[in-house]
């Protein structure tokens, strides 16, 4: 079972004017597809040739196999990434994943500050989440190609904040990147299908 380069859910003008064109272009075709094409490499001849990409990612983290984990996680992150948006997203979630918002982080407001601020300050290149941990959601940094389900949690949203998803559209301004994505592109409905499956 090769990893796959699923086309983006949306057109490449979709998310435009938070995310452009030449971004999605970018991150997608050129950053997302050599992950999964190194990460198939790697995997070729291997008893991981049938596995799915989440159980690479899994298998490769606990054989310490870090090159395989880098190219595996990626490719299991972005394609994660650009499921957790969509045209005209973002703002309060509705349905359980709103009532949970609150119950565990007491308002959306909190949980807004606490994701933005894992956003920002994860140093260098790396992810925020939102995850279900078995008991309560929980907001994350990972660093690099870093993914929640190797502690045992089950992600429910992620933001890529790597400088290819935001540069050329934001250069420095990471933080205004990182608002956006909460104001203007989380698909909620998708994060509210994941929590479903998590609990």
């Amino acid at each position: 079972m090769k990893i796959e380069l699923a086309p983006l859910p949306y057109d490449y003008t979709a998310l435009e004017p938070k995310i452009g064109k030449r971004t999605l272009e970018i991150h997608h075709d050129k950053h997302h597809a050599k992950y999964v094409n190194v990460a198939n490499q790697m995997i070729e001849g291997t008893d991981m040739e049938k596995d799915d990409c989440a159980t690479i990612v899994m298998k490769s983290h606990k054989a310490g196999n870090q090159g395989l984990f880098n190219n595996a996680a990626q490719a299991w992150n972005h394609d994660f990434y650009w499921k957790c948006m969509k045209p005209g997203g973002g703002g309060k979630p509705t349905g359980a994943i709103a009532d949970q918002i609150n119950k565990d982080f007491g308002s959306y407001d909190e949980f807004k500050k606490q994701f933005e601020v894992a956003g920002n300050t994860a140093f260098g290149s790396g992810w925020a989440w939102l995850s279900w941990d078995g008991s309560k959601l929980v907001v994350d940094k990972t660093i690099g190609a870093g993914n929640p389900i190797t502690d045992g949690k089950k992600p429910l949203l992620t933001m890529d904040v790597w400088e290819h998803a935001y540069y050329l559209d934001y250069q420095n301004m990471r933080a205004t990147y990182c608002t956006d994505f909460l104001d203007s592109l989380v698909n909620w409905d998708f994060v509210n299908q994941n929590f479903a499956s998590a609990k």
